[in-house]
């Protein structure tokens, strides 16, 4: 990591700023794949599929006897592990049901606001180095507690064909059971358009590569709804004398080993703090499995020594990161100063791997910055929420004249009128 020592206040957006993806270069190809797939549908899945994920494929289905094999495959301690994480998002997000609240803003004129399932909705779930089986508890759990009438699932399959057991696992966990071996920007047009073999969708969720995540912009452009933009994966670390420098160096690993572009921030108003965590990746980092990833997204990353644990908070407020992490004295104090976050980290046992798995948070957070915007998924991304009124006779001569007087100075005459002749022939 580079260290940056108490930078100025105009440096900060420069600092802080993502790499931006060249996106007039990746735009041809993945339209070429789009529009492949909306002109021939299964055929085009079928073609690209061999192209880029090196597999012939006659069948995209996933079928009752694979899933089955899978269960068996498994260890059964991952398959608790599963059900544990499964118990807890189901918790968390059941807990974000709301009935209807009707409120009579005066009498005779009720108004309210009632929750309606999104009919159809697409999960992308990569699988390729890291076949992220989590992820399918993370949508798949919101959307069952939403009502959504139809879930279909897509991921990439392996050379010889088949999913990731895990997988298949937690999608029959959470009762999905429309399942294809499709990837890449291909599944995103498949479920956008639809083909004779998988179905079009109302709103696509997941993450994925740069590919998939143009792809989905681009198809959101054609009234297919997505659940965020999102880049490469980050964490930020406020960390000061009080943190525990293992404790913070395997938090930013935990984000750096996701892929080379990955996000990764420590700042602290201590340089001996600093220090001890550089001293600390240096020692971890070689034990990694993925020490080579996440050496890549490390030398790219930022150590920011700040003059205090304010102007700390301040810098984490502008950089808006995907998770945040408060490795810091009063973290649960100074919370309440958060403004801008994904998901908020408290305290030395809180790691940003908890909320990735297990204790019930969602983690399919904005990132490059839309925390600024944009809040993590929730059953809420998986409905829509339509508003009704209904007024009596007595409401429509308490409130007609204001909507008659307001639609005359805006120059809609037909608007007053359909007042009016209510309130000239209603009984």
């Amino acid at each position: 990591m580079k260290v940056i020592r108490h930078p100025d206040r105009k440096d900060w957006p420069v600092l802080l700023s993502r790499p931006v993806t060249e996106i007039s270069r990746l735009e041809k190809p993945v339209r070429k794949v789009l529009d492949r797939v909306r002109k021939n549908g299964d055929a085009a899945v079928r073609k690209f599929t061999r192209e880029f994920d090196g597999v012939a494929l006659r069948k995209f289905s996933v079928k009752i006897k694979e899933v089955k094999a899978a269960k068996l495959s498994l260890s059964e301690s991952l398959k608790e592990a599963i059900k544990l994480a499964a118990a807890n998002i189901e918790r968390f997000h059941h807990a974000q049901l709301h009935g209807p609240e009707e409120v009579e803003t005066m009498p005779g004129v009720k108004c309210w606001r009632r929750a309606i399932p999104i009919e159809k909705i697409g999960l992308y779930i990569p699988g390729g180095t890291a076949p992220l089986f989590s992820t399918v508890l993370m949508l798949g759990i919101p959307a069952k507690i939403a009502g959504c009438r139809e879930v279909v699932l897509c991921s990439p399959p392996d050379k010889d064909g088949n999913l990731n057991p895990a997988i298949l696992y937690a999608a029959d966990l959470v009762g999905i059971t429309s399942i294809f071996k499709v990837g890449g920007v291909q599944a995103i047009a498949a479920m956008s358009y639809g083909t004779n073999t998988i179905p079009k969708v109302d709103k696509i969720f997941g993450p994925g590569n740069q590919y998939v995540t143009l792809a989905k912009i681009l198809v959101q452009q054609e009234g297919v709804a997505i659940d965020m933009p999102a880049g490469p994966s980050e964490v930020c670390v406020l960390a000061d004398d009080t943190s525990h420098p293992s404790f913070v160096a395997a938090d930013l690993l935990s984000q750096a080993e996701h892929g080379v572009d990955s996000q990764v921030l420590l700042i602290s108003d201590s340089e001996r703090m600093i220090s001890r965590v550089l001293d600390e990746l240096d020692g971890q980092l070689p034990l990694l499995a993925r020490r080579d990833i996440a050496g890549a997204a490390l030398a790219n990353s930022h150590a920011i020594l700040v003059k205090d644990t304010r102007e700390a908070m301040e810098m984490v407020n502008t950089y808006a990161p995907e998770h945040l992490i408060l490795s810091c004295a009063r973290a649960d104090e100074r919370v309440l100063e958060v403004v801008n976050a994904g998901s908020v980290f408290i305290g030395d046992y809180s790691p940003e791997s908890a909320g990735d798995y297990a204790s019930g948070t969602n983690h399919t957070l904005p990132t490059n910055g839309n925390a600024r915007a944009y809040s993590g998924v929730s059953v809420d991304s998986f409905v829509r929420k339509v508003t009704f009124q209904q007024i009596s006779l007595e409401g429509l001569r308490s409130i007609g004249p204001a909507i008659v007087s307001m639609a005359e100075a805006e120059g809609l005459q037909a608007h007053a009128e359909a007042v009016r002749i209510r309130l000239t022939l209603g009984r």
